[in-house]
């Protein structure tokens, strides 16, 4: 149980810390937010319950497709905002993009060879 709690204290920390600094840079926490620091901690969590490589060569490479189409809704969201549309709307509109492109990748990735 302390573990799990030191995982999720870690990974709260790591939101906290990129929610301060975006206040006074947006610049640089998006910088911070990019970093592919929950995958990493993910892949050190995973290694340190399972030391399986193939368990986490697998996850690393799937992540690396799941990241794809995540990607759209960082120039989704901005767009709409910039045409004015409210905050809530144009968050709720990109996750539901998201999600669409999770389902597309989910679906399209096996038949291309994919191991997701």
């Amino acid at each position: 149980m302390l573990y799990l709690l030191i995982k999720a204290g870690i990974s709260g920390v790591i939101i906290a810390v990129v929610s301060e600094v975006a206040k006074r840079s947006p610049g640089f926490g998006a910088l911070i937010a990019s970093l592919p620091l929950v995958s990493v901690l993910g892949m050190m969590w995973l290694w340190r319950d399972t030391s399986d490589p193939e368990r986490l060569a697998a996850h690393a490479g799937a992540t690396f497709w799941y990241v794809l189409p995540s990607l759209p809704m960082f120039l989704a969201i901005p767009a709409m905002l910039r045409r004015g549309m409210p905050f809530w709307p144009a968050l709720g509109l990109g996750c539901l993009l998201t999600i669409g492109l999770y389902l597309a990748m989910t679906w399209a990735g096996p038949r291309f060879g994919l191991k997701l």
